[in-house]
């Protein structure tokens, strides 16, 4: 088990707190083992495991308890044979009805600490937010990142180098489960099945989605076009010349279905000279290039784009707010923010002599003080006026740096 310390040491400050604690993120990316880290870390500290209730909707055990009164009813049964303060772990709690009435009623009615996970972004809309206000902190997990999945290999006793485990993940990504399969085939396989589940309960199920057809064309359309800009009228255009006819509207609702799932993020475009953020095209990322190798329908990708999707979520990862740079005529691959913090960054594989004229010549026309960087796959340092070339490596092994 890779102990997920920069997931941790964000969650600490909260534990017994009166602040419900709410994982989300993709399914399989590690929420149910950092349930288990936290409450490895509530025994440590002297509670009784006789304190702590841990409730996996994944499991068949609950499937009695699927609305917020029979849940209500049995966290009280139980909480009644315990001695002082109790513990609550609830995992995919998004498969109770109004989950979130009971969740309150908890902290209203006994001491409690609360944790809940979840596979889409809307257990933190309409109703959760309503009775929950001021009363729950979020926190976004996702897959291994590069560092983890080094991790990982050290606690097998598996020595991989840095190029070798590189190349690997730019293939399979970082879900945590796929590490314990050695043939490509059956990694393959798992990412696949893993691939339908999100589909199908997070995506279709979950929305209502009739026209199945047309929403994995969709995805597979994405994920061809990783780091490309569209808009939902663009992509109609492109869908109807292929000969399947939609509708923006469907487009639009289908997308946000995707990413309510977390298994695509869209970048909205920035303005760098207005400040402010554009409404037309995004650009799309996989939430793990473990997706896009299952889905991909082109054999031969560009490595570039797959390098700035495991760019943007490494980014996104270590808490950064990104957004597709727009100056005029001039694209800038992210525009990060973080609380006070703005950073730059162009990202390629490998940069030619005429490459670095685009790369490095983009970030030069933005004439402020904000820390500009280049981050590809060249071992050889081509930094130059105050913009900093980072080996793409090496950018993801500096996580304490950024």
């Amino acid at each position: 088990m890779v102990r997920r310390d920069s997931y941790i040491k964000q969650i600490l400050p909260f534990i017994d707190k009166d602040l419900v604690k709410v994982f989300m993120g993709v399914r399989r990316c590690g929420k149910s083992t950092l349930l288990t880290q936290i409450k490895d870390i509530l025994l440590e500290r002297g509670v009784s495991e006789n304190r702590i209730l841990n409730v996996n909707y994944e499991s068949k055990r609950f499937d009695h308890i699927k609305d917020a009164d029979s849940l209500y009813d049995y966290v009280c049964q139980w909480q009644t044979k315990c001695d002082g303060k109790v513990y609550l772990l609830f995992d995919e709690i998004q498969e109770v009805k109004n989950w979130e009435e009971a969740i309150n009623s908890f902290r209203v009615d006994f001491s409690c600490d609360i944790y809940v996970t979840g596979s889409n972004s809307r257990l933190l809309s309409g109703e959760l937010v309503t009775n929950l206000r001021g009363r729950y902190v979020s926190f976004n997990i996702f897959p291994f990142s590069f560092v983890e999945a080094r991790q990982y290999y050290k606690n097998e006793g598996v020595s991989m180098s840095d190029e070798k485990l590189f190349s690997e993940f730019l293939k399979y990504g970082g879900f945590p489960q796929r590490f314990v399969f050695q043939e490509e085939e059956a990694v393959k396989v798992y990412l696949s099945d893993l691939y339908e589940t999100v589909v199908f309960k997070d995506v279709i199920e979950r929305n209502g989605i009739k026209n199945i057809v047309l929403l994995r064309k969709l995805l597979e359309f994405f994920v061809d076009n990783i780091g490309n800009t569209f808009s939902a009228n663009s992509i109609v255009k492109k869908l109807k010349s292929e000969g399947v006819k939609t509708s923006v509207e469907t487009i639009l609702f289908y997308i946000e279905s995707i990413t309510k799932s977390f298994a695509l993020y869209s970048v909205p475009r920035y303005n760098i000279t207005g400040k402010k953020i554009l409404e037309t095209s995004e650009k799309y990322y996989c939430v793990d290039l473990g997706f896009r190798t299952i889905l991909s329908r082109t054999d031969k990708p560009d490595i570039g784009h797959v390098c700035e999707n495991l760019v943007y979520m490494e980014l996104v990862a270590r808490g950064w707010n990104v957004y597709v740079g727009k100056k005029n005529d001039v694209e800038i691959d992210f525009v990060c923010t973080k609380m006070d913090k703005t950073i730059y960054i162009q990202v390629a594989y490998l940069i030619t002599e005429s490459d670095a004229d685009r790369e490095f010549g983009n970030l030069e026309s933005i004439r402020n003080n904000y820390p500009k960087y280049v981050i590809s796959a060249d071992s050889v340092d081509m930094s130059r006026n105050g913009i900093v070339h980072l080996n793409i490596i090496d950018f993801l092994n500096q996580v304490g740096e950024w």
